[in-house]
């Protein structure tokens, strides 16, 4: 029993520390970082997320270096931004942590990026109640790969959120189900100078400063296709 306790304070300690290294990328940062996935993911030759699929999404959210560590337990912590489709134009970055974890015999840890793709509006109204569990209030499947989806994949009908992870130079789908997604206070403090909440970042377009490179990024990627 004290050795079990051990090793759960120690794996605790580690996820804290994960935790405290991330608090030092700065808000305005991750907003650039998001940006540069998309664009290193988009460019790779047959292995992005499809047209059909990104031109679908009402909203897109990235997650730079989500870190996974595990020793018999294994968990999940990122912060990330998203930014959702208006009338207007993509709407202004909000700032968001997802943590989670799953039993399962795994040790050591590594950093994957991750993007997740909003795909309808309930997926979209649960983003804006600013927490959500993936699985529970939402539904999420690891999303199809490559520069076009398959006429006969069913990718449309599958989940409100599609997620994706690249770890290594590896690029997949990816199952997400327990994680919680909620506000991230501090970053929104950082970047915007107040606290304001997902309904209202979502819904606004202003481009404050710093915005730009996510922004432009999604305007060249995720333009609305027909299928």
């Amino acid at each position: 029993m004290k050795k079990l306790m051990l090793v759960l304070v120690l794996l605790g300690l580690a996820v804290s520390s994960f935790a405290a290294d991330d608090n030092d990328n700065k808000a305005a940062n991750r907003v650039k970082s998001a940006s540069t996935i998309l664009e290193e993911i988009q460019t790779a030759p047959d292995i992005g997320i499809p047209d059909e699929v990104m031109g679908s999404a009402q909203c897109v959210a990235v997650v730079p270096s989500m870190l996974k560590a595990g020793f018999v337990f294994g968990g999940r912590y990122g912060r990330g931004v998203a930014s959702c489709r208006t009338a207007k134009g993509w709407s202004d970055p909000a700032f968001f942590t997802i943590e989670g974890g799953s039993w399962g015999l795994q040790i050591g840890g590594q950093a994957v990026d991750l993007v997740m793709l909003i795909m309808n509006q309930k997926g979209m109204d649960n983003l804006l109640n600013s927490k959500f569990k993936l699985g529970a209030d939402a539904s999420v499947a690891a999303g199809p790969v490559g520069r076009h989806a398959a006429a006969d994949t069913d990718w449309t009908m599958r989940a409100q959120i599609l997620s994706y992870s690249r770890a290594r130079g590896v690029f997949a789908g990816l199952e997400l189900s327990g994680s919680v997604i909620k506000v991230d206070r501090e970053s929104t403090r950082e970047f915007y100078g107040h606290m304001q909440p997902f309904t209202t970042t979502l819904q606004t377009v202003s481009s404050p400063q710093g915005s730009y490179p996510f922004l432009a990024s999604l305007a060249r990627w995720a333009k609305v296709t027909s299928h």
